[in-house]
C-alpha cells in the first residue's frame, strides 16, 4: 500500500474543497476512536468516496492520478499485462504516451512491480495512481474467456477426440484435465457474466458458445470443430447422462459453486445435423427472492395483486411467454403468504429457488409425478395455498378449479400472450364457463424489458411522430397534479399536456460490456374478474372482448406499463417496443 504524508493529505483535502477544516477534525477524532487510518474514515462515514480520497492520495504523494471508473480500455492494450499480474499486482494499463506504457495501480511507488512489468511488457512504465475499485472495472474488462479455453484445450490431441459412438474410452477423455479446465472455464464465466443460459451450438466448420444475457443471446467464443465430442462428454457425465448415447434428448442436471454462490445447472441435450447441442440454464439459489413491490408493479396493477393475495380462496393466474418471469412474480407472492398459520405446497419443474417454510415438490414425470397426479396428491396434505408450477392440459385444470372450489387459494401459470386471453384458454381446457367465472378472481400477463444502464443511458427529447404515439397510449393517463401522479403510481413521469417528453437511449460503457443495459424489469396488465367479465367468459366471449372490458375497467395494459417506465427512464420506448405487441 502506498505511503502517504498524513500532513500533506489533509492539506490537499481542504485544499481542494474536498472538507473544511471543521469537518477534518471531527473525522480524524473518529478515526482516532475506531482505530481506522483517516481515509478509512471519510469512506466510511460517507464524506468522501474513494476515488476523491484516491485523487487526494495522488495529489499530496506527487504522482498522477487516473480515475478508471468509466474508462474502456482496448483489448490491444490489455495485452500488455496479463489479466492474472493485473489481478495480482493490482496494476492495468489503460493506454501510451508516447513509446510509454501508462499503467494505472494502487501503489506506484513500487519500483520491483514497476520494473517486472517492464521486463513483461517490453515497453517503459508511466505509472499512475487509481483506486482499488477502478483497477477491478479494468480487469474485468479483459474480454479472454475463448483464450482461456483456447489454452486450457491446447493439451487436448484431435485424433483422440475423434471417437465412434459407444467407445467406453470416451469417459477417459471427457475427464481429460484440459477438457475439465475448459468447461470449468465456461460455466465460471458465465456465472460471472450472469448469463442466464449457456448454449453449446455444433455448426459444420465450428463449436458455438452463445450466452444468454439480459434475455439476449450473445454469441461469445468459437471454438474448434473437433473438441466437440470432449467437451460435450464432459457436460454429461456432470450431468450423470448417457455418453454413448447420441440419437436421442437427454435432459439432467448438477450444481457448481462460483464466488460462494450456489448455482444449479439444468441441461438439455439434443441431436442435431452437425452434432449434439447443449443448452445449460443457470439458476443461482442463493440470490434470493425478489420482493412483491420490487418487480416492476406499479400504482393500479399492484394494488389489485395486493387485494387478491388477500382473498381466501380463488385462483390467480399469470401468463406470458417462457422466460418473462411468471414463477419470480408467484414466488414473490407466496413470499407474502407466507406464514406459520398456513400450509403452503408447490408442484414446480423445476424448483428454481428454495423458499423457506414451502413445501417445494419438484415433478418427475418418468416415476408418473405430474402436475395432475401430484396435485390430486397433494390436496390430501391439508393445504391453505396451493401453487401448480403451470396448468398444461385439461386434467390439472379441471384439478385447480376444483381445488380453488374448496376454498384452497391457487397460484398457476399458463401460456397466453395476454391477461385476457387467460379466461379463453381456460375455456379450451375444457372448464365449464359458471366454473372459471367463480373460481379465477386475478389474472396478469407480463414480459421483461431491459433496463437502462444508469452509467451511460444518454437524454433526448422525443421526436413528434413519437411524441403522438406515446399521446395515443398514455396521454390521458398522465397526472395534471401530485394526487393523480400518486395514483397513477408513476412518480416520475411528465404532466399531461407537456410540450416534449424526454426519453433516454442506450449507449454503452465498461459498466454494462457495452449493451447499454443492466438488468430485467418486468412490465404488466392485470385484472379483477368483475360480473361483467364473468358474463363474457359465460357467453364465450373472445380474448379481445375481454380485453375491452378490463381496460374499460381501469386495467393498464403491459405496453402501456412499458411507455410510462420509458418516460421515467428505466428502459426505452425500442425496448418496449420490441417484447410487446400493440394492444
Amino acid at each position: 500500500m502506498l505511503q502517504v504524508d498524513q500532513k500533506k493529505f489533509e492539506e490537499v483535502l481542504v485544499k481542494l474543497n474536498l472538507i473544511s477544516k471543521t469537518q477534518l477534525d471531527q473525522v480524524k477524532i473518529e478515526s482516532v476512536r475506531s482505530s481506522k487510518d483517516l481515509d478509512e474514515a471519510l469512506v466510511d462515514m460517507k464524506i468522501l468516496d474513494k476515488e476523491e480520497v484516491t485523487k487526494a492520495k495522488a495529489i499530496s504523494s506527487g504522482v498522477p492520478y487516473v480515475d478508471l471508473s468509466s474508462v474502456k480500455v482496448d483489448q490491444n492494450i490489455l495485452k500488455n499485462i496479463s489479466k492474472e499480474m493485473a489481478k495480482k499486482y493490482k496494476a492495468v494499463p489503460f493506454g501510451f504516451s508516447g513509446n510509454m506504457l501508462n499503467v494505472a495501480m494502487t501503489n506506484p511507488n513500487n519500483v520491483q512491480v514497476i520494473e517486472f512489468i517492464e521486463r513483461k511488457s517490453g515497453f517503459r512504465v508511466n505509472p499512475y495512481m487509481a483506486s482499488e475499485e477502478g483497477i477491478e472495472r479494468v480487469v474485468d474488462q479483459y474480454q479472454d474467456l475463448s483464450s482461456e479455453v483456447t489454452e486450457a484445450l491446447k493439451d487436448v490431441e484431435v485424433s483422440k477426440l475423434q471417437i465412434k459412438s459407444g467407445d467406453e474410452s470416451l469417459k477417459e477423455i471427457s475427464q481429460d484435465a484440459p477438457v475439465t479446465r475448459a468447461v470449468n472455464t465456461i460455466l465460471e464465466y458465465a456465472a460471472k457474466s450472469k448469463a442466464s443460459d449457456i448454449h453449446v451450438e455444433p455448426w459444420e466448420n465450428a463449436l458455438k458458445v452463445r450466452f444468454r444475457i439480459d434475455g439476449i443471446l450473445q454469441e461469445t467464443m468459437s471454438l474448434p470443430v473437433h473438441i466437440q465430442a470432449a467437451l460435450v462428454s464432459r457436460i454429461k457425465i456432470l450431468s450423470n447422462l448417457k455418453i454413448d448415447e447420441h440419437r436421442i434428448p437427454q435432459d439432467g442436471r448438477f450444481d457448481v459453486m462460483v464466488d460462494d454462490h450456489d448455482i444449479d445447472i439444468r441441461v438439455s441435450v439434443s441431436p442435431t445435423v452437425h452434432g449434439e447441442k447443449v443448452v445449460m440454464r443457470l439458476l443461482d439459489k442463493s440470490g434470493g427472492i425478489i420482493e412483491l413491490n420490487g418487480l416492476g408493479l406499479r400504482g393500479h396493477s399492484f394494488r389489485l395483486i395486493e387485494k387478491a393475495i388477500k382473498q381466501p380462496h380463488g385462483m390467480i393466474l399469470s401468463t406470458g411467454p417462457t422466460g418473462s418471469g411468471k414463477t419470480t412474480t408467484l414466488y414473490a407472492v407466496l413470499t407474502e403468504l407466507n406464514s406459520p398459520g398456513v400450509n403452503i405446497v408447490t408442484l414446480e419443474d423445476p424448483v428454481e429457488y428454495q423458499v423457506k417454510g414451502v413445501n417445494q415438490i419438484q415433478i418427475n414425470s418418468q416415476v408418473g409425478l405430474t402436475f395432475a397426479s401430484g396435485l390430486r396428491s397433494i390436496l390430501r396434505q391439508d393445504p391453505d395455498i396451493i401453487m401448480v408450477g403451470e396448468i398444461r392440459d385439461s386434467e390439472t385444470a379441471d384439478l385447480a378449479v376444483q381445488s380453488a372450489l374448496t376454498g384452497h387459494t391457487v397460484l398457476s401459470t399458463l401460456h397466453t400472450n395476454s391477461a385476457a386471453g387467460v379466461l379463453p384458454r381456460m375455456l379450451d381446457m375444457k372448464i365449464e364457463p359458471f366454473l372459471i367465472a367463480s373460481t379465477v378472481h386475478t389474472a396478469m400477463a407480463q414480459r421483461l424489458v431491459r433496463v437502462l444502464c444508469p452509467k451511460c443511458k444518454k437524454a433526448y427529447k422525443a421526436s413528434p411522430a413519437l411524441k403522438e404515439a406515446i399521446d395515443k397510449s398514455v396521454g390521458k393517463m398522465l397526472p395534471g397534479n401530485e394526487k393523480e401522479a400518486k395514483e397513477l403510481g408513476y412518480p416520475n413521469v411528465p404532466k399531461s399536456g407537456s410540450a416534449d417528453y424526454t426519453l433516454y437511449q442506450a449507449v454503452g460503457c465498461s459498466q454494462c460490456n457495452n449493451t447499454g443495459y443492466s438488468g430485467r424489469i418486468g412490465v404488466y396488465e392485470v385484472f379483477k374478474v368483475s360480473p361483467e367479465i364473468e358474463k363474457l367468459v359465460v357467453d364465450h366471449a373472445t380474448t379481445l372482448e375481454v380485453h375491452r372490458q378490463a381496460v374499460e375497467e381501469g386495467m393498464v395494459t403491459m405496453r402501456q406499463d412499458g411507455f410510462l417506465k420509458a418516460l421515467e427512464g428505466i428502459t426505452t420506448i425500442e425496448e418496449v417496443a420490441a417484447k410487446i405487441a400493440e394492444s
